[in-house]
């Protein structure tokens, strides 16, 4: 059970569904945050009343830079999450081998000339 587990964690397709969920959300609220900017700037003909607020002329930018500082942060998290997924998923996985390695072509020449050579040497 703990095996089919791992499998289904170190799958892959979960974790790209995650990001992409989370990343979205947060976008979203960058998205919506704009859009009010946006509106709030369209709509800015009548004297502001904040005190305190990130401003440029009438319009409160705070919410966005908010928003924007929390998508960095979350996508520096996932970015984290992913990597240590992807090197939990090399170890895990087994290597694969198909067989013995393939000789380069220049060994199996110098192997074939120590060959020859040890014949000769047979020979005398």
């Amino acid at each position: 059970m703990i095996k089919e587990f791992r499998d289904f964690i170190l799958k892959g397709n979960m974790l790209d569904l995650a990001v992409g969920v989370i990343i979205g959300a947060s976008f979203g609220k960058v998205i919506t945050e704009f859009t009010g900017v946006i509106l709030k700037t369209i709509t800015s003909f009548t004297p502001s009343t904040e005190v305190g607020a990130v401003m440029i002329g009438k319009v409160d930018i705070g919410p966005l830079i908010n928003a924007l500082i929390s998508l960095l942060i979350v996508g520096f998290a996932l970015f984290l999450v992913v990597k240590a997924y992807t090197t939990a998923k090399k170890r895990f996985e087994a290597p694969v081998v198909s067989g013995p390695p393939e000789i380069a072509a220049d060994v199996k020449l110098l192997a074939e000339i120590r060959d020859l050579l040890k014949e000769q040497q047979g020979k005398a």
